[in-house]
């Protein structure tokens, strides 16, 4: 364990020492004592048995992927693509956890282990090449980008779970992981910020932090100065002008995943059926409320988990398990990590009065990223609309709720809208190609071969319970 006061104290004397003034060397001047640096030394110190604590449970990831082709491609419709990243070990007997954008469309996993292959004497200052591994895919989870992998190994070493919720601004942390294929690298920094969320209707929300991350490093853990993983190195904002800001999946996210991934091979969403609102002075004065300030409850699903608990329209919540809600995301993040069947205590103010109610999850429908894992690049590809899809059966209308049990599911989708265009997207339901009904994958592929090259269709399409007209420009 290294001592964070310890980090903290050499910090501090090497930010003095920097910003100490220089003193003007005259003739007369007397040569200056040696310098006596303790704390720097310890620090030192400290850092290289941090680096050598968690460096052997960090790996590199070879990907081998068949991609759809990204426009003009007169080869074929398919592309092999290699890739590398980054993932950490987490349990002893093999299991990985690294971003799912990693693997994407992946025919071959591989893992470099960090320690050199055994035999040799391990004294050159270049680390000889560590022992490669054939892994399996376990399972990922597209709404959060991660995945898990599993190798075969025993007594592995492994990087523990930290406690996201505890992290502040300021912390110090580092980033670990083979960035631009740079193996086995370390960047130290701080946490910016605990929680960011990157677009306003996502219940996902990552860490923010400054310590220097490029391509490769995804899928490294973000570690504290105990060694232990604060988060999942997923993604950067590299402006024009400027550093990157890096952004990492929180841990105790990345832990529910992996727990439900290993345990189930996907992750089981849940969901109490509420619709939750920041509750405003403006709209506290509108109800007549003496608390101008959290969340309150604009809906409660009838049948659902929270309707047959007790709670209603109105009421406002209070707590989560214990936990002051503050407004009505706040709620929506802390339900996110949770799985179904868990239980939470939801305390909620009605009419003067306080009342504490038990809620249990269930599978919050609609989830495509169970069923991105049905389609195979080489079976459900469809070149020309540059998406993978699946004929509609009877299970996946039902996991989706739609309007009508047919048609054709995009599981996966690699195209940007042309100008003029759109976007189909992944949960979207093709149902007919101009005027013809689509029932089936065949019945799409033929609706395709009878529009030329260059031509625009036009696609009916159910998205979240509404059907609207995508109009496609064939390449």
């Amino acid at each position: 364990m290294i001592p964070l006061r310890r980090l903290s104290a050499a910090l501090a004397v090497l930010l003095l020492q920097m910003g100490a003034p220089a003193h003007a060397a005259g003739k007369d001047a007397k040569a200056p004592a040696p310098a006596t640096t303790p704390d720097l030394e310890r620090l030192n110190s400290d850092l290289q048995t941090l680096s050598k604590k968690v460096s052997p449970a960090v790996v590199q990831i070879f990907v081998t992927s068949t991609l759809p082709a990204q426009g003009a491609n007169p080869a074929g419709l398919l592309i092999n693509q290699r890739g590398s990243g980054s993932g950490v070990v987490v349990d002893p007997s093999g299991y990985i956890v690294t971003n799912a954008h990693v693997i994407r469309g992946a025919r071959r996993i591989q893992v470099q282990l960090p320690e050199p292959r055994p035999g040799g004497p391990g004294q050159s200052t270049v680390p000889a090449e560590g022992i490669r591994k054939e892994a399996t895919l376990v399972g990922r989870d597209l709404e959060t980008d991660l995945a898990v992998l599993k190798i075969d190994g025993s007594n592995m070493t492994t990087l523990p779970f930290a406690d996201s919720e505890k992290l502040r601004q300021g912390q110090l942390v580092f980033a670990f992981g083979s960035p631009l294929g740079f193996e086995g690298s370390v960047s130290m920094g701080v946490i910016s910020a605990t929680v960011r969320q990157i677009t306003p209707d996502s219940p996902m929300i990552y860490l923010q932090t400054d310590a220097p991350i490029r391509p490769g490093n995804s899928g490294g853990p973000l570690v504290d100065v105990r060694g232990a993983v604060v988060g999942i190195n997923t993604f950067i904002i590299d402006p024009a002008a400027g550093d990157a800001i890096g952004f990492a999946a929180p841990s105790n996210i990345v832990n529910a995943v992996y727990r439900q991934i290993r345990q189930n091979g996907r992750v089981k969403r849940g969901e109490i059926g509420v619709r939750a609102q920041t509750l405003t002075p403006e709209l506290a004065k509108g109800l007549g409320l003496d608390r101008d300030w959290g969340v309150i409850l604009a809906d409660v699903y009838p049948g659902g988990p929270a309707d047959r608990a007790g709670l209603k329209p109105g009421d406002v919540v209070a707590t989560l398990d214990g936990k002051v809600m503050e407004n009505g995301r706040q709620l929506e993040v802390n339900l996110y990590q949770k799985t179904v069947g868990d239980q939470v205590t939801i305390e909620i103010l009605r009419g003067g009065a306080t009342r504490s109610l038990r809620v249990s999850l269930i599978e919050r429908k609609g989830d495509v990223d169970q069923l991105a894992s049905l389609a195979r690049p080489e079976e459900n590809l469809v070149a020309p609309l540059q998406i993978l899809a699946v004929t509609v059966d009877g299970s996946i209308a039902s996991m989706l709720q739609m309007r009508e049990p047919w048609g054709v599911l995009v599981a996966a989708s690699t195209r940007d809208a042309p100008p003029g265009g759109a976007a189909l997207e992944p949960g979207d339901v093709i149902r007919a190609i101009g005027q013809t009904s689509v029932r089936s994958l065949e019945d799409l592929r033929e609706g395709l071969k009878k529009s030329p090259n260059g031509s625009w269709v036009a696609l009916h399409v159910e998205r979240e319970g509404r059907m609207i007209y995508v109009p496609c420009e064939l390449p």
